[in-house]
C-alpha cells in the first residue's frame, strides 16, 4: 500500500514551545494572539475556533446546547488533544476550570494571563453576545470574573495587563518579559 507524502514526515523528536494565552472573553486573546504570532512567525491557533469547526456551529450554540459542565468537558478535551510547536494559542477564557486541560498547556510552554478590567470585559462581551461564554444560569460576568481570577493567576507564568494598550504594546511586552529566545533554545 503506498504511502502519503504526509505519513512519512515525521514531527521534529526536539520540542519547540508554544505561548498559551488565558483570560476572560474580551481580554483580546484572540487579536494579540494573532499578533503574537506573526511577529514570531509561528503558527496561531485558537481552540474556540476548533470547538466551532468540531461541531459546525458558533460557540454560543455548543455552549447553550450542551450546558456548562459538558461543554468545559468537550473544551478539555479539544485543548489537552493539541500536538503543537512553535504556536500561540488563544483559548478559552473558561479553559481554567480543568486542571488536566492547564498542566497540558503547562507542558506545551509559558501560559500568559492577559488580564482587563471587570468594566471593560463587560463592556466588550456586550457589544458581542454571541462570542460564546460559559457560564451557568443566574451566573453574572462578574460573578465568573471573580470566580476565575484566581485561576488565572495560579496558573499562568506571565501576568500581562492589556488595558488600555494596544494589542502591539501587549505583544512588545509578552516578548519583552518571556525571552522567547530562550525558550527556543530549550527546544
Amino acid at each position: 500500500m503506498p504511502h502519503s507524502t504526509f505519513d512519512r514526515i515525521a514531527p521534529p523528536s526536539k520540542a519547540a514551545p508554544c505561548i498559551s494565552l488565558i483570560g476572560m472573553a474580551g481580554v483580546g486573546k484572540s487579536t494579540i494572539g494573532l499578533a503574537l504570532a506573526r511577529e514570531l512567525g509561528w503558527a496561531f491557533v485558537d481552540s474556540d475556533h476548533i470547538i466551532e469547526a468540531l461541531y459546525g456551529t458558533r460557540l454560543q450554540t455548543v455552549t447553550d446546547e450542551l450546558g456548562k459542565e459538558a461543554f468545559l468537558d468537550v473544551e478539555d478535551g479539544v485543548v489537552s488533544s493539541l500536538r503543537l510547536q512553535r504556536a500561540v494559542i488563544a483559548t478559552g477564557g473558561s479553559v481554567v476550570y480543568r486542571e488536566r486541560c492547564m498542566r497540558h498547556l503547562q507542558g506545551l510552554g509559558p501560559v500568559v494571563h492577559l488580564d482587563a478590567p471587570l468594566e471593560i470585559v463587560e463592556e466588550r462581551i456586550a457589544r458581542n453576545p454571541q462570542r460564546g461564554l460559559a457560564i451557568a444560569p443566574g451566573q453574572s460576568i462578574a460573578d465568573i470574573f471573580h470566580e476565575r481570577e484566581p485561576l488565572y493567576q495560579r496558573y499562568c507564568s506571565l501576568r500581562c495587563v492589556t488595558h488600555p494598550y494596544t494589542p502591539a504594546q501587549c505583544v512588545r511586552w509578552i516578548l519583552a518579559h518571556l525571552d522567547v529566545g530562550a525558550l527556543s533554545e530549550k527546544a
